[in-house]
């Protein structure tokens, strides 16, 4: 045992770190996270061409998606690509793309975006004052990054175009339900 564990020291020493645990209750180690994560986003990139292609929610599933995509595809080591995005482990990442995925094809059967230019919604304004006991839920400022980073999504800076060695999913025609 002990001229085993030190026999190969530098093939051991090319291996990445093995993840023993997620450390949260119910979640298992995903060996091949990487490649699994790489699987979901490119799946994530050709079902999101379903859904029109104005529409933001698909401009910021894509946007997040090709992000995500390239960093899996950049790194190799599982703990490089959690350090780059930021977003949690990638057992975590994994659960999430499937989870979106699923609610691909719900918007896809609520249609949100079918409304016709038509239609006429009702207003209905209640002046009645509120009552004290009643908080007024006003959301503080939002951060001036926030701004800056809309502002670079509405001049097309962000993520505009498909990165080198990234995977194009070409556009196609919105179906409806």
């Amino acid at each position: 045992m002990f001229l085993r564990r030190f026999a190969r020291p530098s093939s051991m020493m090319m291996m990445s770190k093995v993840k023993e645990t997620t450390g949260i209750v119910g979640l298992e180690v995903v060996p091949n996270a990487r490649e699994v994560l790489i699987g979901l986003y490119n799946k994530t990139l050709t079902e999101i061409q379903r859904v029109p292609e104005d529409e933001g929610y698909r401009k910021a599933v894509e946007s997040f998606t090709r992000h995500r995509l390239r960093v899996c595809q950049e790194e190799q080591d599982w703990e490089a690509i959690e350090k780059r995005l930021g977003c949690g482990q990638v057992e975590e990442l994994i659960e999430e793309a499937q989870d979106e995925l699923k609610l691909i094809d719900k918007m896809i059967e609520w249609d949100p975006w079918g409304v016709p230019d038509d239609y006429e919604c009702e207003v209905v304004e209640n002046d009645a004052p509120v009552p004290k006991h009643v908080p007024l839920h006003r959301p503080g400022p939002l951060p001036e990054e926030f701004y800056k980073t809309l502002e670079s999504v509405m001049a097309g800076k962000l993520d505009a175009a498909p990165k080198k060695d990234e995977p194009v999913v070409p556009s196609s025609t919105s179906q409806s339900a």
